[in-house]
């Protein structure tokens, strides 16, 4: 199993909730500092640099007018990292191909990174979360399929290397496709693609991709990972290795309980801070009607509530905290009943997380949970870890508290 580490570079320093209506979209900018975001970027840097010095691999995301995230533009910071860094992988998860309107640019970004890094790039393509419709300028009508004809130009501009071609598709048409510099790994760097459903898993089993699912929690990693494993059998004829789905969850790490506890209460900024209005959040187009309105009717079954508990969170499976012992056990416990997977995703800082105590954390995991979870996946047969986890008792959001490892009191 392999570890990555992430922040989404928030801006927490922000008015009176009551004072605007939303985070997103059209939170005024005159609330954001530029030398406190300074700051911000550098400290968030340095995170990610000391990654590597511990053994983690490095995430990062992107989003859009929000103080959420003020990476507006990942591949800037994935440049910086792959200067920065020397051994560390560099996943970016992810581009959000659906929303730019040059595709070839996604590609050559990506390969000069590649070339900088001398190979570490691990390259995300994500459809993009309903608020970035409206700061994309875009329909979000149809997302899916514009993600995936943009992937085609992508590879092929990756792999194509006797000159320039033309492409034609339905939504993007470029001539005279020729980037410059290729990738340094061929054919190209490896692909990661998130998944919200059991449907949408199927296209990236099929073509051998990992698969990335965010906060999902038991009542419903199963069904996306079963998924993904049932359309990789039929079109591979195999079991998905498990170093095709990666699951990622808030962790925190502590010396004792009350340290964690702590820790994990400033993590769920994360979600606490997320006040959306429906026109953002539920954009004509985005979901297929029945979803649309589920949404609209507030049934959608979310497990990520406007203000969450810590122990309702731990116990849904979107956030593992405690002592290492405690994490540890955590993470075995979702790692089994959803069958297993081969990449662990950690948001490890969020609001005003200080940076010694989110290192503090990346130690702790790194040196002392990290090691068991390899431990447990290594000779793993993912086959087996299937079978039995069918065996196992659906969890769904009604069970809240009545699974998962909670603070011992």
């Amino acid at each position: 199993m392999k570890t990555w580490w992430f922040t989404e570079n928030c801006y927490p320093y922000l008015p009176p909730e009551e004072t605007y209506r939303s985070i997103r979209v059209d939170l005024p900018n005159r609330y954001c500092e530029p030398e406190t975001a300074n700051d911000l970027y550098n400290r968030y840097l340095d995170l990610w640099c000391a990654c590597e010095d511990v053994g983690l691999e490095i995430m990062l995301n992107e989003h859009h007018q929000t103080a959420t995230c003020i990476v507006p533009s990942a591949p800037i910071l994935l440049g910086i990292l792959a200067r920065q860094t020397e051994k560390a992988r560099l996943l970016i998860l992810g581009n959000p191909i659906p929303n730019r309107s040059q595709p070839v640019r996604v590609a050559e970004e990506m390969a000069m990174i590649d070339v900088i890094s001398k190979g570490r790039v691990e390259c995300g393509f994500v459809r993009s979360v309903p608020y970035e419709a409206a700061p994309a300028n875009i329909l979000p009508h149809r997302g899916t399929e514009r993600l995936w004809e943009a992937h085609d130009l992508i590879l092929k501009s990756w792999t194509s290397h006797d000159g320039p071609f033309n492409f034609e598709g339905e939504w993007y048409h470029h001539r005279q496709v020729n980037i410059w510099p290729r990738p340094y790994q061929q054919p190209h760097p490896p692909i990661w693609i998130t998944m919200g459903s059991a449907g949408t898993a199927i296209p990236v089993a099929k073509h051998d991709y990992v698969g990335a699912v965010f906060l999902a929690g038991y009542s419903k990693i199963r069904g996306i990972f079963d998924g993904y494993r049932e359309a990789y059998i039929t079109a591979h004829q195999t079991p998905a290795p498990l170093d095709r789905l990666a699951y990622l969850g808030l962790c925190f790490v502590g010396e004792n309980e009350t340290e964690a506890e702590k820790g994990a209460q400033e993590l769920l900024w994360y979600m606490s801070a997320n006040k959306v209005p429906e026109e953002w959040s539920n954009p004509p187009g985005y979901h297929p009607p029945a979803v649309s309105a589920m949404v609209m009717r507030g049934a959608a079954g979310t497990l990520v509530p406007r203000q969450p508990k810590l122990d309702e969170q731990m116990a849904v499976g979107n956030l593992f905290a405690g002592t290492p012992d405690q994490v540890y056990e955590q993470i075995k416990s979702f790692w089994e009943y959803c069958g297993g997977f081969g990449h662990m995703l950690i948001m490890g800082q969020a609001g005003f997380l200080s940076d010694k105590e989110a290192l503090k954390s990346m130690k702790l995991f790194s040196h002392e949970v990290y090691p068991r979870l390899r431990e447990l996946s290594k000779n793993a047969d993912p086959a087996e870890l299937w079978e039995k986890s069918k065996s196992a008792p659906v969890k769904s959001a009604a069970d809240l508290g009545t699974f998962g490892v909670e603070f011992a009191r």
